[in-house]
């Protein structure tokens, strides 16, 4: 039997296979509503409706929260007409869709040589090496408000469910690790401090969309780091959101972005994070990272290393890489 290709349900979303294009983030607009570029971009990817779900860039919450210049926003009503032009598309391809909500953090690129920003506390960033100002409790307890405005707009444009950004090391991952997140209020310390906030922002979400409509996370599950998140950190956390009403969990990296452990060359290299964490939790789980083939994305469900496969960089070169893995898996 192939797992690959059989369906799937995320909440009571039935995806046709296991096949999904993650989320990459394009960065081709030029003030945060869709354009023809972008519709027709995830045209192209979506035509052959290999994919049982594909998941839209990042698109940030609020002005503040804006990674680049660039970055599809999802911060206003005025951009969902826009929206449902690209929900449209991808569901008259033949697969279901899920859009991305994201604050950036101190993690802004593009905004000028030392542009405001702010983070959990005020530590350069891992990365960019940006020093935020830290967030007041105020700002903080906005945050929540905002993620749920953002859900309520994906909503009606038309998506089949929403995914909550907390990877890539931006702002509800900097919460997440001890590396960036060096508060002494509720919000920080503790491991169960450190993950108020998603609670938060999840339950406001939820509050919003109502039972039904799927909530993803995805989740920068281990820093590689001394010091960082741990694999256990974000076992405990996965549990603790499945409770709080998460649909599925999306395992990528963290404070080193969505590139490789040291060491780890092989296909799947996050498996090592998304296995432990798939079997303590009930609900979906997704890997991406390395996949380079179809018989590489079947080996991670064959052995047990998740409930879904994404595919980036190898759809990102070839547009019909999907359908191409599927009739292979097929014979």
């Amino acid at each position: 039997m192939v797992i690959f290709t059989t369906p799937l349900k995320i909440n009571k979303l039935e995806l046709k296979n296991r096949l999904v294009m993650p989320p990459m983030a394009l960065a081709n607009l030029s003030d945060g509503y869709v354009n023809e570029k972008l519709l027709n971009y995830y045209d192209e990817k979506s035509k052959d409706s290999a994919f049982g779900l594909v998941i839209i860039e990042h698109s940030y919450i609020s002005r503040e929260g804006r990674a680049k210049p660039t970055q599809l926003s999802v911060a206003t009503d005025d951009v969902v007409e826009g929206l449902k032009k690209l929900s449209d598309i991808i569901h008259s391809n033949g697969s279901k869709t899920v859009m991305q909500i994201n604050h950036a953090g101190s993690f802004i690129r593009g905004e000028g040589e030392n542009p405001p920003c702010v983070a959990p506390s005020e530590v350069p960033h891992p990365i960019g090496g940006l020093i935020p100002r830290e967030m007041t409790k105020e700002e903080i307890e906005k945050l929540p408000g905002l993620f749920r405005a953002a859900a309520r707009r994906v909503k009606a444009a038309g998506f089949d469910g929403v995914e909550i950004h907390s990877a890539h090391s931006y702002l509800l991952n900097q919460f997440f690790s001890p590396l960036t997140n060096k508060r002494t209020d509720e919000y920080g310390g503790t491991l169960e401090n450190r993950i108020r906030l998603h609670l938060e922002v999840i339950k406001e979400v939820r509050d919003e969309v109502g039972e039904d409509f799927p909530i993803m996370l995805r989740l920068g599950a281990c820093d590689f780091v001394e010091g960082g998140i741990t694999v256990e950190d974000s076992i405990f956390a996965a549990k603790a959101f499945e409770e709080a009403g998460i649909d599925a969990i999306d395992i990528t990296g963290s404070m080193k972005g969505y590139t490789a452990p040291d060491g780890i060359a092989e296909e799947g290299y996050f498996s090592i994070m998304s296995r432990p964490i798939k079997e303590a939790v009930s609900i979906p789980v997704m890997l991406t990272g390395g996949i380079l083939t179809a018989a590489g994305a079947e080996r991670m469900l064959e052995i047990g290393n998740a409930d879904l496969i994404g595919v980036g960089r190898m759809v990102m070169k070839d547009s019909h890489w999907a359908k191409k893995a599927l009739d292979e898996l097929s014979r």
